[in-house]
């Protein structure tokens, strides 16, 4: 399908051509929905140049952001343009090449870690790796230990599975928010084995829905919108009615106690989140990848999964009031941290140092 197509985000040449399908379309199709997304958040194609994709390849999106913020800059793969921005017409080999076969490594902003871009031939013998490749390459580096070393496989089957008989993202999202709030009644009535299990099918949708997203490209605001929201808002609810639930076990805390721990649990969730962001305006970047100890916290700090896992255990040993009061001091303590690492943070910035994520250092 070689030529040139019009997109929102300007003029693209395919170059060559390619019938093995990726993520259940062609690749043609790929690089169309890339440009196209790419237009959609406000990039373009500089004036007097057009955009290349060579359809041989399955190439890391990241790649294209970075082309489009450099006019004239191509990547390649063994001396063979594989994408990039040059000047209308040209040989894109006499632009400003980057052979990534060299194993240079780029700081993936979006995705939180610094990485060699994935490039790889596109062939019927090798699209399941590609596949599988492109999938990981949507994790982000710096997220917790549940997300990152338990159940990305099954997310991968599950990903391919609504890949395959054209499911949406937005349609997983929905999915998952209907046993997210299943979940939540489960506690409220003591039922928390039936609703951890229905929390763990939630949070393993939660990991699909966005890697659906970017494996096919059908990233949209208001997708964006329902799945943060539904994370952002529905923890407190959580803990909140698991209190609510220990009365059918007989393990009611008193109502002292009772305020206590929830005051904990929802301000010490709000205020982190409010650090996060004051982080994220004043900074440039996430409070979690600034430096190594922050990245290694982002594993066990007190957010929704790492909580579920104290319950779980708490709960295994027949103690879900131990488990939600541990959840409450976890998240004090890991309140604590975030506000230390900020107010850190302003005092290096006020001695003339500057703030870079330590991923940008390596």
């Amino acid at each position: 399908m070689s030529g040139t197509i019009a997109t929102t985000a300007g003029p693209v040449r395919l170059l060559g051509d390619n019938a093995t399908p990726i993520w259940g379309m062609t690749n043609a199709e790929r690089c169309r929905r890339l440009a196209e997304s790419a237009g959609k958040d406000g990039a373009a194609v500089a004036p007097g140049h057009e955009l290349l994709f060579n359809l041989g390849f399955v190439f890391d999106p990241m790649l294209l952001r970075e082309v489009l913020g450099q006019p004239g800059l191509v990547f390649a793969w063994n001396g063979v343009p594989v994408v990039g921005q040059a000047p209308l017409g040209q040989d894109p080999m006499t632009a400003t090449v980057v052979d990534l076969a060299g194993g240079q490594k780029l700081y993936n902003r979006q995705l939180r870690k610094l990485e060699q871009p994935f490039v790889r031939d596109l062939t019927p013998a090798t699209r399941r790796e590609i596949e599988r490749r492109s999938y990981f390459g949507a994790y982000k580096g710096v997220t917790d230990l549940l997300t990152k070393y338990l159940w990305p496989e099954l997310a991968l089957w599950l990903t391919r599975i609504a890949a395959s008989i054209g499911m949406t993202p937005n349609m997983v999202t929905a999915i998952g928010a209907t046993l997210c709030v299943y979940a939540t009644y489960l506690f409220a009535q003591g039922e928390y084995w039936a609703g951890m299990l229905a929390g763990f099918v939630f949070m393993v949708l939660d990991t699909v829905d966005g890697k659906l997203a970017r494996c096919t490209i059908t990233s949209s605001k208001w997708g964006n919108v329902a799945d943060h929201g539904v994370d952002l808002i529905h923890p407190p609810f959580w803990w909140y009615f698991w209190g609510v639930g220990l009365a059918s076990w007989g393990l009611a805390l008193s109502n002292q106690s009772f305020l206590l721990v929830m005051i904990a649990v929802v301000a010490g969730y709000v205020l982190q989140r409010v650090i996060e962001g004051m982080f994220i305006k004043d900074f440039g970047m996430d409070i979690h990848v600034w430096q190594k100890f922050d990245s290694d916290f982002r594993l066990i700090t007190a957010r929704r999964n790492p909580n579920f896992a104290i319950l779980f255990f708490a709960t295994l040993a027949g103690r879900p009031d131990v488990g939600l009061i541990a959840v409450a001091w976890w998240t004090v303590i890991s309140l604590v941290v975030h506000a230390v690492r900020l107010v850190q943070a302003y005092a290096i910035r006020r001695s003339g140092h500057p703030i870079v994520s330590w991923m940008e250092k390596a």
